[in-house]
C-alpha cells in the first residue's frame, strides 16, 4: 500500500463520506447512491479510487457489487499514522496486566477471560486512537 495513495483518495470528502458509510456494514452501490444522495456514476467512480488504494474491497453478487472497508488497508494506515504521531497518553504495563490478571471483583479470571478482556480493550484504544488522529486530520476541499 502506497501511503500517499491513501491520502490523496481520502482528500476527497465525498470519499470520505463513503468511507464513513462503509464502516459498519457492507452496502450495495444503490444503497450508498440512497443514504448519501450522490448520483451512481459518482459513486462508482469514488469507489474506484477507494479500491485501487486498497481502502474499500468489491464482491459481486449476481449484479450487485457490495463495498466494504478493507481493514487490512485502513491497519497498515494506522500503523504509519502511530510511527509519526506519538501516543497522547503513556500505557501502563503494570496497569495491563494487573487487569489481564484479575476479574472486575479482584479475583483471578481464566486465561481466556483474561485473553479476550485484554484484546477487546486493545482494540478499543487502537479505534480511540485512529479516531483521535482522523479528527485532526485537515479537511481538504476541491481546487477550483
Amino acid at each position: 500500500m502506497a501511503i500517499d495513495e491513501v491520502f490523496s483518495a481520502l482528500a476527497e470528502p465525498t470519499r470520505r463520506r463513503i468511507v464513513e458509510a462503509l464502516r459498519l456494514e457492507p452496502k450495495a452501490v444503490g444503497t450508498l447512491v440512497t443514504e448519501l444522495e450522490i448520483s451512481q456514476p459518482t459513486v462508482s467512480k469514488h469507489l474506484k479510487v477507494l479500491r485501487e488504494a486498497k481502502l474499500v474491497s468489491m464482491t459481486a453478487a449476481g449484479q450487485r457489487r457490495i463495498y466494504s472497508v478493507d481493514s487490512g488497508a485502513v491497519n497498515d494506515l494506522m500503523l504509519w499514522c502511530a510511527q509519526i504521531v506519538p501516543a497522547t497518553q503513556s500505557s501502563q504495563p503494570e496497569q495491563e496486566l494487573e487487569l489481564v490478571n484479575a476479574d472486575e471483583s479482584g479475583q483471578s479470571a481464566p486465561a481466556a477471560q483474561q485473553l479476550s478482556r485484554s484484546v477487546g480493550r486493545g482494540l478499543e484504544q487502537v479505534t480511540e486512537r485512529a479516531q483521535e488522529f482522523f479528527d485532526r486530520l485537515p479537511r481538504f476541499g476541491r481546487r477550483k
